[in-house]
């Protein structure tokens, strides 16, 4: 048996007390109006993250993947997708292939492919060489091979073909995300009716919301779809953070950190999907254009920077860890829970990260 105390944040509020766990699994939350003022939170559940540590997951190889995931982890997040970006289908064949059994083994939740059936004209920092419309094929090939190691998948609504591919991914059991996009306001809605549950780090990448074309921001957050909200204060500013995710609630909301390999590193030259990114006083942008080229974002970071903008423990909580685990349909994790898994991160009482406990290790 282990305990640990703190203020424990729970989906019905803070309790100050203590937290045993036995084995893998929470065994038992005891209040005590005495314990000191660590603050206790379910493990972190990244649904975006691209690398961290100075490894990527981008390139498909298992050995980085497993370096990536491991910075991560120290860092609060016991539960990651490994998100690709736009390339040729024999890079997703072959990473879907390298990472399956990665997925076996618990080193990963699953793979995002973000791209590379997105929007030109919305690509960012995505390699607009690979981008195309929807392949139902290679969607399908991709998904096969995985044997449900796929698990989300972004698409821009607006491509030909986008509609009839979300919803095969929605039937085959593949969280379909809308993403950057151009998308008008109807085509946005029309992309969740066939089937998309998630917005792709929503505001970036996406056409700006108009008065007169609300577009896909307006779309996305009067939907049912869960929005990714980069909280780095690079990506978003903190009042529009607050604006995103009180708007949408803590339930259809979810603090991502979009990372890549440079996240924890020096500030330097990196690369991310073939292309040349340019890392300086952490903000990470492409060397030819200067577009924002994913972030040196960490997981506890976007914790702390969502309480700062204003959240409740509990809603940050809700956003990094309980909405992300009900999206993935992880129903052993996410809430700090008796009988549910030991993933826990205790931070100090300004929310700096003190330990990791992930299947009560």
């Amino acid at each position: 048996m282990t305990r640990i105390s703190g203020r424990i944040v729970t989906p019905s509020g803070v309790i100050s007390g203590h937290l045993t766990i036995s084995g893998t699994a929470i065994a038992a939350l005891e209040p005590d109006d005495t314990v000191g003022n660590d603050v206790i939170v379910p493990g972190f559940i990244d649904l975006h993250c691209h690398g961290g540590g100075g490894h990527t997951f981008t390139t498909g190889d298992p050995s980085a993947a497993r370096g990536a995931a491991a910075f991560h982890l120290s860092h609060g997040t016991t539960t990651v997708l490994a998100s690709l970006v736009s390339s040729p289908f024999e890079l997703m064949r072959s990473a879907t292939l390298a990472y399956k059994p990665l997925v076996d083994e618990g080193v990963i939740a699953g793979i995002h492919f973000e791209g590379p059936y997105l929007s030109a004209v919305r690509c960012g920092a995505q390699n607009p060489l690979f981008l195309r419309n929807p392949i139902l094929s290679e969607i399908t090939e991709v998904i096969k091979i995985g044997e449900g190691a796929v698990r989300m998948m972004t698409v821009a609504p607006e491509l030909d073909g986008a509609l009839e591919a979300i919803t095969h991914l929605r039937y085959a059991g593949v969280l379909a995300a809308i993403g950057h996009t151009d998308a008008s306001y109807e085509q946005t809605h029309a992309g969740v009716d066939a089937g998309a549950s998630v917005a792709t780090h929503l505001f970036n990448g996406m056409r700006p919301v108009h008065h007169r074309e609300p577009g896909p921001v307006v779309g996305l957050l009067s939907s049912t779809a869960t929005v990714e909200l980069i909280a780095d204060n690079i990506h978003l500013h903190p009042g529009m953070l607050a604006f995103a995710a009180n708007t949408a609630g803590p339930a259809r909301s979810i603090l991502v950190t979009d990372a890549m390999d440079a996240a924890g590193m020096p500030d330097g030259s990196y690369e991310l999907g073939g292309q040349a990114v340019i890392v300086a006083d952490r903000v990470a942008r492409l060397a030819s254009g200067g577009s924002i080229a994913g972030s040196t974002l960490t997981m506890d970071v976007a914790f702390r920077n969502a309480v700062a903008a204003g959240l409740p423990l509990t809603a940050a909580a809700a956003m990094s860890s309980t909405t992300p685990a009900r999206l993935l349909g992880l129903t052993d994790r996410g809430t700090l829970t008796p009988g549910l898994r030991a993933d826990i991160v205790v931070l100090d009482s300004k929310l700096a990260l003190k330990q990791v406990i992930r299947a009560g290790a």
